[in-house]
């Protein structure tokens, strides 16, 4: 799948936090890893596929477990 996973924990933070920290961390990955986001605002909802959809990164898997929504988004 990819080299390298990463995991960005930005629960408990509001809007704009958790797009603005992964748009900082996956600077720092390479081209095919994956950066896995775990956040707890509802906002990510729409915010996660969309940022991913302006930046050209992959949106691989969405889902929500005990409040805590679980992005896995690949670098492109």
């Amino acid at each position: 799948m990819a080299d390298t996973v990463t995991t960005l924990d930005v629960r408990n933070q509001s809007c704009p936090l958790p797009i603005v920290r992964a748009a900082q961390k996956i600077k720092e990955l390479e081209t095919g890893d994956v950066l896995e986001i775990l956040a707890t605002d509802r906002g990510a909802l729409s915010d996660v596929p969309s940022w991913c959809d302006t930046t050209g990164n992959q949106l691989l898997e969405k889902g929500e477990e005990d409040g805590v929504f679980r992005f896995l988004v690949r670098k492109g």
